[in-house]
């Protein structure tokens, strides 16, 4: 179809561009394009479905039990029985890497989702209250902040004892403040928009403007700041376990596997290398899946195919 002939008259330019309207973006399609654009970001997405894959089929995939100590088999070297060789108590490390997905994992998700909804939902009322509310928030937020946050985990860490439970407590208590900034400032900008006034203007309650109008469209950079925490809640984790107020043996825990190992660094350096990559691997992964959220989820990039 032809479009329609524009006479020209004194009032229009001498030539009139007549633009034929862009084609409707496919969301779900630019997504996809855009998060899988770069080669590093397959790779991270990549280890992260292994990782996840490997936590659920631990017991198939592993080729002995990583807890069985065997006297005879100590500090074995890489061979074909033994793929990563042995520990100080004749278990194999290789196992013991693939059951230390599920304690990265656990951690990982785990204290992330717990401090972003516990930030978030303050973040969300200090940003749209505002006053003293904010006020007290904040400062609270400010004042735990000046701590850094490995040094916080490690604090609580040893407060509270060794052990998973602690150690996700710490390390949970140690993320919240960057969600209540994260969120606060996305929500003070979000308020002074048009919806949310015009929502207030008809008499809708504050908690359904704070959590139905408002938390959807501060999503994007939660997504994204969770994704790229994980890999620093696994390190904080491992970090941790190093030191001796984590997660503690006979646990398959990578940074265990590290702290035990280094004492060999000569003899057998595998024993520290194999889950020190692991460790090193595993937040790489999460960080550049991160970026890629980042970047697919930018909405300066709308309406781009």
């Amino acid at each position: 179809m032809t479009q329609p002939v524009i006479p020209q008259t004194e009032e229009m330019p001498a030539e009139v561009y007549i633009q034929e309207a862009l084609p409707r973006v496919n969301e779900f399609r630019r997504f996809v394009r855009v998060f899988f654009s770069r080669g590093v970001v397959r790779f991270g997405a990549a280890v992260i479905v292994l990782l996840v894959l490997t936590a659920i089929l631990a017991p198939v995939i592993a080729p002995y039990d990583p807890y069985e100590q065997n006297v005879t088999n100590i500090l074995q070297p890489v061979s074909r029985e033994h793929l990563l060789g042995t520990d100080s108590l004749g278990r194999d490390t290789f196992s013991r890497i693939i059951y230390g997905t599920r304690y990265a994992l656990l951690v990982g998700v785990v204290t992330v989702l717990i401090a972003a909804f516990i930030g978030s939902f303050f973040g969300i009322i200090a940003g749209y209250m505002g006053g003293w509310t904010q006020t007290i928030i904040m400062r609270l937020t400010d004042s735990v902040m000046a701590f850094p946050p490995i040094l916080l985990a490690l604090i609580l860490a040893a407060i509270m004892g060794s052990g998973i439970k602690g150690v996700m407590i710490a390390i949970t208590f140690a993320l919240v403040p960057g969600y209540v900034r994260l969120m606060c400032g996305q929500v003070l900008s979000a308020k002074e928009n048009e919806y949310v006034m015009a929502a207030d203007a008809i008499g809708v309650s504050h908690f359904q403007i704070m959590f139905r109008h408002i938390l959807p469209n501060c999503l994007s950079p939660l997504i994204v700041q969770i994704t790229m925490v994980m890999g620093i809640a696994i390190l904080t984790e491992a970090t941790l376990s190093f030191l001796g107020v984590g997660i503690m043996p006979p646990a398959a825990a990578w940074g265990a596997m590290v702290h035990d190992g280094y004492r060999y660094l000569i003899r057998r350096p595998i024993l520290s290398l194999a889950p020190g990559v692991a460790i090193m691997v595993v937040v790489f992964a999460f960080n550049m899946v991160g970026d890629g959220l980042r970047d697919a989820l930018d909405p300066r990039l709308r309406g781009t195919l």
